[in-house]
């Protein structure tokens, strides 16, 4: 079973644009999220996963994007060092976190990265997203620090601004990944690494399908990607739909909100 580090969005609301989903004219209704949120962590809780909560900090409305704030392999937490000023302040309240909940290891990063948001890891990879936030040069660091290789993939279109937008693991040794989020070398890497990988048309990708948490058996996904549920269901996986529209409004699904301890 898995262990989880979630953010309950008591502050979550749309009050600035730093990715294309977002805007403040539409706003956002903090009730309706917190709604939403707790259904996701019921939903967890339900398949027998272990659940962590992180306070969540005033005026740090996406720090219910818990994917974002380290990545966790080994017990080692790389931490995070965001690109947009708005969000600066989330990656030293998760590296506080760990430290005082007795992880030894944490790593204060140099570079830019946005912690699962672009870092996925697998049995014997991390594949790193880079492009839009998460600088090559951290992916060199985290493979310094966390020991495993990193296998840097270039996003192309800004819809798809982190790697966990466009993929996302099916168990240790595969993926599920919409093809028009890569550049073109990055897609060739995918499909040479992963030939029996499920591939995610478009109208799922933009409803946030691929922004998903796999436990190897079930996948936790929006409720909007009905196709891919299928496609997920023949493979032999059970999709779990969960309805997160309101966290939409700030580019985030079922992963954003989802950052896996790996001891």
């Amino acid at each position: 079973m898995a262990h989880y580090l979630m953010c309950r969005p008591t502050h979550f609301d749309v009050t600035y644009t730093i990715n294309p989903w977002m805007d403040p004219a539409r706003g956002a209704d903090p009730a309706r999220a917190v709604k939403q949120w707790e259904a996701l962590r019921a939903v967890h809780l339900s398949l027998g996963h272990t659940v962590e909560l992180i306070e969540p900090e005033p005026g740090l409305p996406d720090m219910v994007f818990a994917a974002n704030g380290a990545t966790v392999v080994d017990g080692r937490v790389y931490g995070a060092r965001f690109v947009h000023p708005e969000r600066a302040a989330e990656g030293p309240a998760y590296e506080a976190w760990f430290r005082a909940h007795g992880y030894a290891e944490v790593r204060s990063p140099r570079e830019v990265n946005e912690g699962e948001g672009d870092l996925l890891t697998l049995d014997d990879v991390i594949l790193a997203g880079t492009g839009f936030r998460t600088t090559l040069a951290a992916h060199r660091e985290a493979e310094d620090f966390l020991g495993r290789p990193v296998l840097s993939l270039r996003l192309v279109d800004p819809r798809f601004y982190h790697l966990d937008t466009a993929l996302f693991t099916l168990g240790g040794d595969n993926i599920c990944y919409y093809p028009g989020a890569f550049a073109t070398e990055s897609l060739a890497l995918l499909r040479e690494r992963f030939p029996k990988a499920v591939e995610a048309a478009e109208a799922d990708a933009v409803e946030f399908g691929l922004n998903a948490v796999c436990d190897g058996e079930h996948v936790v996904l929006t409720a909007a990607a009905t196709d891919l549920a299928r496609t997920l269901e023949a493979e032999g996986y059970q999709p779990v739909p969960v309805d997160l529209t309101e966290l939409h409004k700030a580019g985030g699904g079922p992963k954003c909100c989802t950052l896996e301890l790996r001891p």
